[in-house]
């Protein structure tokens, strides 16, 4: 058992045992949803190749039952999302991958703050062309362990990937009336990259489907203090030192300079893992 109190800021352990996140009484878990390899095959690299047959797992709405009401009220939803480990055939186990919807009217999609609580994780956050997303204008490549913050900023999709050999768990934040948008990544089969594994570490493949693609470049973790975004405070504990620190999730608009130099500072660091 692995006590996750500490990392979360709520009362939830890791049964690595019996491989299941246990919630204490004193939680709503929220709405369980299963992804499964058969209902990943569009976005799979190998997909009749030999893998687990359960890929991931999250839990939406999870909270305090003395909280989950005030979290309603304001418009926000926190998750938790458990991947198992391996991989399908050369590829590692990954999210299926989505867009976000806009809100209305601001030309801004919702954001999203993930947090990594076990395991480790690869974060692969792609922006496409305007209203063509068979061009890739940027994409990243962010690495993230236990306490690290990942911010997705409005107009990125993502895929979130598991490298490692143990299960990788994460929370989030989230708009509650944010949707995921699945189609485009389907209809692309799968995000820009795909990780596979390799001897001598993790390739990463241009996915052949899209029409252009720029380098993959490799960034590292940013705080972000304007919205609370730093180690040592876990994300669900902003709700409670700050929580007017979230309101970048309900009204991106607002705070469009904010994601603006967040991105330029992810783009600092020259490291790219593909060419052109």
């Amino acid at each position: 058992m692995i006590d996750l109190e500490k990392q979360s800021g709520l009362p939830i352990t890791w049964d690595g045992k019996n491989k299941k996140i246990i919630f204490s009484e004193e939680l709503v878990s929220g709405e369980q949803v299963l992804r499964t390899r058969q209902e990943m095959k569009n976005v799979l690299f190998e997909p009749d190749e030999e893998g687990p047959e359960e890929i991931y797992c999250f839990y939406r709405g999870v909270a305090p039952v003395e909280e989950a009401q005030e979290i309603s009220e304001r418009g926000l939803r926190y998750d938790i999302t458990i991947l198992c480990p391996g991989t399908i055939g050369r590829e590692f186990i990954k999210t299926t991958g989505h867009y976000h919807s806009e809100k209305p009217g601001t030309g801004f999609s919702y954001p999203e703050v993930y947090e990594v609580l076990y395991g480790r994780a690869h974060f692969l956050l792609q922006r496409p062309q305007k209203d063509d997303y068979g061009e890739i204008e940027k994409i990243l490549l962010i690495t993230a362990k236990p306490g690290d913050k990942v911010l997705l900023p409005p107009g990125f999709g993502h895929v979130t990937i598991n490298p490692g050999e143990d299960y990788l768990i994460l929370s989030n934040w989230v708009a509650n009336v944010c949707e995921s948008v699945y189609k485009p990544m389907e209809s692309r089969k799968g995000g820009g990259y795909f990780e596979l594994y390799d001897e001598e570490g993790p390739v990463f493949l241009p996915n052949s489907q899209y029409d252009y693609l720029p380098s993959l470049r490799r960034c590292s973790v940013m705080p972000v203090p304007r919205f609370n975004i730093h180690t040592g405070l876990p994300i669900y504990r902003v709700l409670h030192k700050d929580p007017e620190s979230l309101s970048f999730l309900l009204y991106p608009e607002n705070y469009g300079q904010v994601f603006e130099e967040y991105l330029q500072n992810l783009l600092k660091e020259k490291s790219t893992l593909s060419s052109d």
